[in-house]
């Protein structure tokens, strides 16, 4: 659908992005284990069109949490996904309501992934 010179860039960007991002998120101590980017056009220029690197877009473990074979803590929104495998419902929308304890949870876990990824401390 955007030729092939498009989807190559395409394809080049997303590897350029993704190893910038993961080597920045090593040195703090986050193993980047997967993510996304979304890109559009406008006209013949391919933009990149979404988030990308952040907690809704990728899945970010720590580094020192880490053992093959196991699934580890994450700082993404697996915590939601997790709880919501626990709930009776048809996965449609509209979604269950969720607890003030998982929103505070989740909340919390992209606030120390965007502590650990900045060096800045918004809680205080």
């Amino acid at each position: 659908m955007i030729g092939p010179e498009l989807m190559e860039l395409a394809r080049d960007l997303s590897l350029e992005i993704y190893k910038a991002g993961r080597d920045y998120a090593a040195e703090r101590g986050i193993i980047v284990a997967d993510t996304k980017f979304e890109f559009g056009k406008s006209g013949e220029e391919l933009l990149l069109i979404d988030e990308c690197l952040t907690p809704d877009s990728s899945r970010f473990w720590p580094a020192d949490e880490y053992r093959a074979g196991i699934s580890p803590p994450s700082f993404d929104k697996q915590f939601v996904r997790d709880y919501l495998e626990t709930l009776d419902w048809n996965k449609t929308a509209p979604g269950p309501k969720l607890p003030r304890e998982i929103i505070e949870k989740t909340s919390a876990k992209y606030l120390e992934a965007f502590e650990r990824l900045t060096g800045q401390n918004l809680s205080s």
